[in-house]
């Protein structure tokens, strides 16, 4: 029973206190006046009756109410109900005016005035409607003058007396004719929450209400901001009626006033309510989450992370509230709906809501007293949560919202509440222990969901209203309208004599009568289901394989049988078995079982390996393992021990030291918690044993009981024991606790304590893979160090002996021993005598140590071990024996001690193999704790670039390999292989490497073996592929006569000579259904006319290309179409004319065969101009050619000051090229009928002279490099002064206004220099500046260098990011990109372009390649790259032999990586488009690998032509279905993938005819994980047979049974596991099951992208039926989104990771292709800063001298410019030394930055390329540097600056 109220209070203004500020309010009366002892009064009330502040105003209020809730010292509630009226403030002299302007304003009479009054009740009950009632009476009888004595009503009113709980019904009354009913809840556990829930959804929807229900659980600030008070009071009644069943253990303010707004700067958490005119106070919070209740928004700052429920929970929460708001949802789609789907009252809304909240809390508690440990039940219970146990159980551990709410105060209030195993139970309890696998089955069925929450909330209702059929109330109210009567009364001054008289005559009465006592109905608190039913879902508790299990109990077996021979044999894969979790616990369950009276002794052998198991299981103990393996083998390595000599005994924990798990104070917490929970429980199972059974339950049912079960019966007896026997059992459980606290002192002096304590060497690190390492396995050291150095951190005070291990131990033991025995209730006595023994423990022990560690030296040395040997392609055969080596660490990060997580794989011991294919290391790390890892390293031996010697004071020789395939290998030669040996191996290397032939490359002699070689007797049989190349080459003679010079011509093997291995083609792995024909080779013998030699030519892939995009069929009569613009010609068809071309080629209808052979001689090496592309849209065409030789430049131009020796010849020639060029410009539709001039005017040499290099290009890149310009054209010449502004910039509109060129020839400017263009001329020649072949060598090497240094570097001028600058590899990248964007521009615009550089088979090829890839979507399929690089890159004779430095002769050339520079554009395009490709990153990966390793036939030779000599040109089709497959790439590509989706992009979802425009700035490109990653546990994943053969080897002896899953968890480390194996992606894993289950149910399986393509159908589907609903984000594969949205929201890390996709919609709205749009529409970067105050005055990230051009007078003047990266700004000074800012230019404005000219008024002697100008959105800016290289610097540094925004 309890007071309806406590106290009445009558508060009034202040008018004594008012001056100019805000008045005050002040208590008239209060009822009692004498406070209630067991309730004091609460101070500063008269705030929160006015939380706005007491104010006088001039108009009458309506009376209003609201509930406001303190809390005092004690955290107990106060709920103080606020009824407030006005009444007329009775004015005796005239009152002064606010102004003092004017003297005679003091006499006016003041305007009536109303002062606020309130009537307040305080309870600390909360009944909100009966205060309102109550209240409303009060004020009802004073303004209508009811005949009812007021003080007899608050009389009544203060005497009231009401049950709290119990479910009872009172009827009260105040005696003024009222009459109210008040219902109690049933349990007062439940909150009672009324609507507020409901209406709190209602308001903020559902996101925001569960974005704040996490920040209240995770302990983040939370402010709601509102108009009307109540709403504040029930919106914060709302947040924490959710919690529950947890409570709200911080700050709790519903209604704050404006006094105390400085509250809302507290550093602890808080839920607190202001009113939303105080909006303008929040600005400067940063750190508070603001819910605008009337505006429907929550706001949270950024540098907040609100941490978000775990999925599943998350969408099925989100789910079952949409089903309760709106159950109309689920049918709003049906034909028919049904009738009555209208949603609840608001009254049963709200208890929906709070049961759909209550179910999710059972789904996260589920299973949370299974992890309660009891460590005390008397006197009291002393419980205590095993949170790793939990996460753990639940596979949670990584969840940071769950993590977070069990640290937190409030679940921390939870265990103490409800972990005690004896209490009342509530219906949280229920759901916990019995419906929680109801839950869990009816999940994804929306119905069964809706029917289990609407039973849950009518249990809620019931609590709240338990008698439903409730008398009408009868309360009097004021009539309408009495508060605006003129004359009113003030209230009237109470009796406080009579109000006393009444409420003392109650408490007599009280006093007389029988106290209330509340029956507390306590029982046993249910279990609920154990931890191991729990499913989970995140499939990391999962059954082990049953064979690995038989693996690790055999290996123990022989081990301690003595049959060590086979225990031998069985550790390698013991050893990998144990990175399962549950071989883990059976090799703590197997060591267990050999332990006899805690002792076994073993032998050297036995020991060493049982110590190898542990620490194998203990070298990856995450937090997850702490208390499952390392918590069991802590007793074993107590019991495993070794005899060294007479008396000394190592123990198996000297052995076992070096890992993190035995520093972690709260792993020894909770096994300390575990044992005396364990010896608590067989204390009361044996004081139950020694008395008769009550319940007749046996012995048998006592022993299952659990600790819980145990204690919860102790306290339910223990009122029944006598105190004797109560205070022996509290003395029992005390020496228990004592005891087990010397015990674990004892087992951390023997985890802390290393071996060798004579060193005292602290290891000061905090993760395993920091710490030293030793050879020896018995002789380790310990992280004692460590632990001295945290504990001396954390206690406060650095230690004087910092090398004193033995004091640093003392410590650690003395922190934990305080720790545990404080929460456990050890005596004073007690705590007192264990830190006195403790240093004695250590003592002895260190002495004990001395003796062992003594004797373990004179131990034997450790054997090497022995050689692994590597898998091998079919056909690569070991060139010489294996060397036993060292493989030294590098520069790169993983190989530095474990850096990047786990044991230091590096230096790793093993041999060095030399194949015919590949250089190999295959090995184990020394380290101890990752001893058994298999690490591989190999690249081909085609790859291999350069070889160092390296002199180290250790090893007599070491060698540095480095590989183009970014690899690196440094080896140190053991001491047993001789220097000859190691001379042997290098020259070996060297012949491998730079063959004499290309037909002795691995490609080509692949399964030969030396007797085949000399074997000449089969050369006839099959000499069909020869006779068609001699035949070819014969016909060559005939056509061209003398001018043919044969080359001097190898003669390869014949193809029978090489024979294959009699076990055939290891690809079997991957075949397909289909079975190769062996009688395949049926090509003629001779090829007798042109006719059948064209037949073969039409069939090539490049025929069928040209004839998809319309440029021209070729029939057999050599017929062709007049109507058609283009022609295929066979003027090559012998390559008498060109020899790097193809055969067949594209060139207009109208040009003769004759005329195409006198314009080949004015371009270098005949490469005369052809097409390879056309616009499906603009018709426009893309040619390729080569340069221009320099008299033919002056032929194009038909410039006049350079006349021809032959003017005739010349002329033809030059008219020849210009019918060409005109005939490819009349091609086009909208200029074949255009007469006239068309092209651009002005074309003089100064514009040519003026153009600027690619760097001015680069800075404009930033705004509108790729905007869509009519003249692109101009841009890229660098005509920038054409029509010069005033302020200097570009006037836009003359660009518009120019016609364009019908065809833009792409030249170098050296090239074209001075030459002039003929005004009549309809095409336009661009020069540009573009890298040489020798600077992408020299960039190339520097790459290698950057990405896969040979050693750390400690100068920080050599950083990773330093060196990558200066390779200037993507510098090269980005001039490529910009090039191809531009072309691609001038060709979707209606302009063709003929690209015509250097050679035409470098940088040409790469433009060509890269506009076509663009623009066509065919070319970014499998079948259309390939078709592009054949066509490309094959056929028009990139010189891959040569760049490549394939043999001798081209070794002098160096390696010079053209292809790899395409693909890495390539690379960078499909990153920002990932949605557009089929093909993934793997692919790009694989050629990059393959097109340099020479396994292929496909890279090598520089030309078709050189391919027929060999015999390769028609070997795919000839070869296709025999067994000597797979010469070609791309048939073992297609065979691959069919057979798996490795090649395959799951975002493949392209747009028809998309045009791609990628960002080609430096800042937009990213540096391939090709040339940083690696896989040290296989090697290189590119030759599937290798890893995939590997890989069911090591499976071979731990294929789990058919019935078992076959996955298990795995630490996957970052350098050396494969990610894309240990975790693929969910597609491929779904792929791979399903072809699984088919194969268990005998079925057929269907090959996966059949699979695929059906599942696709079905999404399209789905997706169109969806899409009136569904946002276009969420679709991945029909996506509507734009492709630079798509490129901006879509990142796949990894082409085979699908899982990992970032699908964040950051951009602005109004983001377009263009980056510019970007830029006008960003806020301020500067703005962000001007919150912060920093310490420095300023940054200065660069600063130097610059003259500056007046805006004004145009004058120059030097300025002190800074440079501020952290501001963004641009700012200058008079001089250096001056603080004054005289300038500031703001980066987000800045739209380019170029090389400018010299102006009017320059500084005299600067040279020209020393002047920059800086454009922004207001105006340009004119600078000038003291030389050009500064000026560049400054220009590079702006351009960083702007790339970081």
């Amino acid at each position: 029973m309890a007071r309806l109220a406590d106290y009445f209070v009558l508060i009034g203004y202040d008018h004594d206190k008012h001056g100019s500020g805000d008045g005050q309010g002040r208590i008239i009366q209060r009822f009692p006046e004498k406070e209630w002892e067991d309730n004091p009064f609460p101070q500063g009330i008269q705030l929160f009756c006015q939380p706005s502040g007491w104010h006088l105003v001039l108009e009458r209020k309506s009376p209003n109410f609201f509930v406001a809730v303190l809390t005092d010292i004690n955290s107990e509630r106060h709920y103080c109900a606020c009824f407030t009226f006005w009444e007329a403030v009775e004015s005796l002299q005239p009152q002064k005016n606010h102004t003092d302007d004017d003297e005679d304003s003091k006499f006016v009479q003041a305007p009536q005035l109303f002062a606020p009054k309130s009537l307040v009740l305080v309870s600390q009950l909360d009944h909100t409607e009966v205060f309102r009632n109550c209240l409303g009476l009060i004020y009802t009888i004073y303004i209508d003058s009811l005949n009812f004595p007021l003080e007899t009503v608050i009389g009544n009113l203060l005497t009231c007396i009401i049950p709290i709980t119990g479910g009872s019904q009172r009827t009260i009354s105040l005696g003024a004719g009222d009459r109210q009913v008040i219902q109690t809840p049933v349990n007062d556990a439940l909150p009672v929450s009324g609507c507020s829930v409901a209406l709190l959804l209602k308001q903020l929807g559902i996101n925001n209400v569960l974005e704040l229900f996490c920040a209240a659980l995770t302990e983040h600030k939370i402010l709601f901001l509102s108009s009307s008070y109540q709403r504040l009071t029930e919106a914060c009644r709302a947040l924490l009626a959710l919690m529950f069943p947890l409570k709200y253990s911080f700050t709790y303010i519903p209604i704050l006033p404006a006094q105390l707004l400085e509250v809302l700067s507290s550093p602890t958490p808080f839920i607190i309510g202001i009113h939303s005119s105080f909006r303008a106070e929040m600005q400067d919070l940063l750190d508070v989450i603001v819910a605008d209740l009337d505006g429907g928004t929550v706001m949270i700052p950024e540098c907040i992370h609100i941490s978000v429920l775990p999925e599943p929970h998350l969408l099925q929460t989100q789910t079952a509230l949409s089903m309760v708001l709106d159950p109309e949802l689920e049918y709003a789609d049906y034909a028919f709906p049904p009738s009555s789907t209208s949603a609840s009252s608001m009254k049963f809304q709200d208890k929906e809501i709070r049961a759909v909240f209550l179910r999710l809390f059972a789904q996260l508690f589920q299973g949370y007293r299974w992890c309660l440990q009891i460590i005390r039940i008397h006197p009291e219970p002393v419980i205590r949560f095993h949170k790793v146990a939990f996460l753990a159980q639940r596979g949670l551990f990584d969840d940071d919202f769950l993590t977070k709410v069990l640290e937190g105060m409030a679940f921390a209030r939870f265990v103490s509440e409800r972990g005690s195993p004896y209490r009342p139970c509530d219906l949280f309890d229920e759901l916990v222990a019995n419906e929680i696998e109801r839950i869990r089955l009816e999940e994804g069925n929306p119905q069964k969901v809706l029917k289990h929450v609407k039973e849950i909330s009518e249990q809620l209702h019931r609590n709240e209203n338990p008698y439903p059929a409730v008398a009408m109330h009868k309360i009097q109210k004021p009539k309408e309208g009495s508060h605006l009567r003129v004359q009113q009364n003030t209230f009237p001054h109470l009796d406080e004599g009579t109000v006393q008289w009444i409420i003392d005559q109650a408490t007599a009465k009280l006093k007389n009568a029988p106290p209330a006592v509340k029956a507390e109905m306590k029982c046993v608190v249910p279990m609920g289901p154990p931890s191991a039913t729990i499913i989970d879902q995140n499939g990391i508790v999962l059954a082990n394989s049953a064979r690995r299990l038989e693996v690790v109990r055999n290996c123990i077996t022989y081990i301690f049988e003595n049959k060590m021979l086979e225990a031998k044999k069985l550790l390698p894969a013991m050893l990998r078995a144990l990175k399962g979790r549950a071989a883990r616990q059976c090799l703590t369950q197997e060591l267990n079982s050999h332990v006899l009276q805690n002792r076994a002794v073993l032998d050297h052998q036995q020991f060493d390996y049982i110590v190898r198991m542990m620490n194998c299981a203990l070298q990856d103990c995450t937090p997850l393992d702490e208390h499952l393996i390392a918590a069991a083998l802590l007793p074993l390595v107590t019991a495993f021990c070794r005899k060294l000599g007479s008396g000394v005994t190592q123990f198996a924990y000297s052995c076992v030291q070096e890992h993190v798990v035995w520093t972690n104070l709260q792993f020894w917490e909770a096994m300390f918690y575990s044992d005396v929970q364990n010896h608590i429980r067989a204390l009361y199972l044996e004081v139950d044993a020694d008395r008769p059974s009550e319940t007749g339950c046996d012995s048998d049912e006592k022993l299952q009981k659990s600790a819980l079960e145990v204690a919860a019966e102790q306290l339910r007896m223990w009122p029944t024991r006598s105190k004797e026997k109560q205070q022996e059992l509290i003395d029992k459980e005390e020496s228990i606790v004592y005891s087990q606290a010397i015990h674990y002192g004892n087992r951390l002096t023997y985890l802390l304590l290393p071996l060798d304590t004579s060193k005292n060497r602290l290891l000061r690190s905090t993760a395993v893979g920091d710490l030293e390492s030793v050879s020896n396995s018995f002789v380790t050291s310990s992280i004692a160090g460590s632990v001295a150095e945290s504990y001396d951190t954390e206690s406060g005070f650095e230690d004087a002996e910092t090398s004193d291990v033995a004091n640093s131990v003392v410590r650690f033991i003395n922190r934990f021993v305080d720790k545990v025995c404080t929460e456990s209730g050890v005596s004073n006595d007690h705590l007192k005598a264990l830190h006195a023994n403790l240093p004695d423990i250590v003592q002895m022990h260190i002495e004990t140590l001395d003796a062992v560690h003594r004797e373990s030296k004179r131990l034997p040395a450790i054997q090497k071990p022995k050689l692994l040997r590597p898998a091998l392609l079919v056909g690569e055969e070991q060139v010489m024996e294996a060397l036993r080596v060292i493989l030294m660490p590098d520069g790169r990060e993983e190989s530095v001690s474990g850096s990047l997580g786990g044991p230091p794989i590096m230096p790793a011991e093993g041999a060095i193999f030399l194949t015919t294919y590949r250089i190999i290391f295959k090995g184990a790390p020394l380290e101890t704790l990752a001893g058994e890892q298999t690490v591989i390293r190999s690249f081909p031996v085609a790859s291999f670039t350069k070889e160092k010697k390296i002199n180290q004071q250790e090893f007599q020789d070491v060698l540095q390999l480095r590989s183009s395939t970014f690899q690196l290998m440094k080896i140190a030669f053991d001491e047993e292989v001789a220097s000859e040996m190691v001379e042997i191996f290098r020259k070996h290397i060297h012949k491998l490497r730079y063959p004499q032939y290309v037909h002795n490359t691995f490609a080509f002699t692949v399964g030969q073996s030396p007797k085949q070689v000399v074997e000449s007797k089969q050369k006839e049989k099959n000499p069909s592929l020869r006779t068609m190349s001699r035949n070819i080459m014969k016909n060559a003679k005939k056509t061209i006569g003398r001018q043919y010079v044969t080359r001097k011509k190898y003669t390869p093997p014949t193809w029978d000579q090489r024979a294959t291995p009699a076990h055939g083609d290891n690809l079997d792995q991957i075949s397909v259904s289909e079975e190769m024909e062996q009688n395949a080779l049926t090509l003629s013998t001779t090829i007798r006319s042109d006719k059948s030699t064209m037949s073969h030519m039409v069939e090539r892939a490049c025929c069928r290309d040209y004839q998809r995009l319309g440029l021209g069929t070729l029939s057999n009569s050599l017929t062709r179409s007049k109507n058609e613009p283009f022609r295929i010609t066979t003027v090559n068809r012998m390559y008498s004319v060109c020899r790097s071309y193809p055969s067949l080629l594209i060139i207009p209808q109208t040009i003769q065969d004759s005329t195409m052979q006198r314009i080949s001689r004015c371009y270098r090496q005949n490469r005369f101009p052809v097409v390879c592309w056309r616009n499906s849209r603009t018709k426009a065409v893309l040619l390729r050619s080569a340069g221009l030789h320099g008299k033919s430049v002056v032929g194009l131009f038909k410039s006049q000051n350079a006349p021809a020796t032959d003017p005739s010849q010349t002329d033809s020639i030059s008219l020849a090229q210009e019918k060409y060029l005109q005939a490819v410009i009349n091609s086009m539709p909208h200029y074949a009928d255009t007469g006239g001039r068309n092209t651009l005017s002005g074309f003089t040499s100064a514009h040519m002279n003026s153009s600027g290099k690619w760097g001015s290009i680069r800075g404009s890149g930033r705004l509108s490099a790729y905007s869509l310009n009519s003249d692109v054209g101009l841009r890229l010449a660098g005509k920038e002064t054409l029509s010069p502004k005033v302020n200097g910039g570009l006037s836009d509109s003359h660009y518009f206004r120019q016609p364009r060129a019908g065809l833009y020839i792409i030249g170098e400017k050296s090239q074209l220099k001075g030459a002039k263009q003929d005004p009549s001329q309809q095409w336009e020649v661009v020069p540009i500046e573009i890298f040489d072949v020798r600077h992408v060598k020299t960039s190339f090497k520097k790459l290698m260098k950057a990405c896969v240094p040979s050693s750390a570097s400690t100068d920080p001028n050599q950083s990773y990011y330093r060196s990558l600058e200066e390779s200037d590899w993507l510098s090269q990248l980005h001039k490529l990109l910009q090039v191809s964007v531009l072309v691609v521009e001038l060709l979707d615009n209606g302009s063709s372009v003929l690209i015509s550089l250097e050679d035409g088979w470098d940088v040409t090829t790469q433009v060509v390649s890269l506009v076509q890839l663009l623009s066509d979507q065919h070319y970014r399929t499998l079948e259309g790259f390939r078709l592009l690089v054949e066509k490309e890159w094959l056929s028009f004779g990139h010189r891959f032999s040569h760049r490549g430095a394939q043999t001798m002769a081209s070794q002098s050339s160096g390696f010079t990586p053209v292809f790899l520079q395409f693909l890495d554009c390539v690379h960078q395009i499909h990153l920002q488009f990932p949605m557009e490709f089929e093909f993934s990153m793997h692919y790009l990966k694989f050629l990059a690998y393959h097109y340099v390793s020479n396994r292929f036939r496909t890279f090598l030779l520089d030309s078709d032509h050189e391919r027929i000599e060999f015999g390769l040109m028609y070997e795919e089709k000839g070869e296709r279905k025999n067994q000597h497959a797979y010469k070609s790439v791309w048939d073992y590509i297609d065979r691959l993938n069919k057979k798996t989706p490795v090649f395959f992009n799951y975002l493949y979802a392209p747009e028809d005819g998309e045009v791609l425009r990628p960002y080609g700035n430096i800042s937009n490109l990213k540096v391939w994980d090709y040339y940083t990653h690696e896989t040290l546990s296989e090697g290189p994943p590119y030759d599937w047979e290798l890893v995939y053969g590997r890989r069911e080897q090591v499976d071979d002896g731990e294929r789990a049974d058919t019935l078992a899953p076959q996955t298990q968890r795995k630490i996957v480390w970052p350098c050396y596991d494969n990610r894309n194996k240990t975790e693929p992606d969910a597609i491929s894993k779904l792929l791979e099951e399903m072809q699984s289950l088919e194969s268990e149910l005998g079925q057929v399986p269907d090959k996966w992208k059949e699979t695929w393509d059906k599942i696709k159908t079905t999404q399209r589907t789905e997706s169109k039926q969806e899409s009136k609903h569904l946002s276009s984000s969420s679709l991945l594969i029909s996506s509507s989104l734009s492709h630079h949205r798509r490129s901006q929201c879509v990142y796949l890390h990894e082409a085979a990771v699908g899982s990992t996709l970032n699908l964040s919609l950051d951009t602005d709205s109004s983001t377009t292709s263009t980056p510019s749009s970007g830029v006008m529409g960003r806020k301020s970067t500067s703005t962000l800063y001007s919150q912060f105050q920093t310490s420095e005055s300023e940054h200065r990230s660069y600063e130097g001298i610059l003259y500056k051009r007046g805006a004004l007078l145009k004058a120059w003047k030097p300025r002190w410019f800074v440079l501020d990266k952290t501001k963004h700004q641009l700012r200058y000074y008079d001089s250096k030394s001056d603080t004054d800012v005289k300038g500031i230019v703001d980066l987000t404005e800045v739209e380019s930055v170029t090389l400018g000219t010299a102006a009017l008024g320059a500084p005299k002697n600067i040279e020209d390329k020393a002047f920059f100008d800086l454009k922004t959105t207001k105006r340009v800016y004119n600078f000038c540097a003291q030389d050009s290289q500064s000026a560049q610097q400054w220009i590079d540094k702006i351009q960083s600056c702007l790339s970081d925004a």
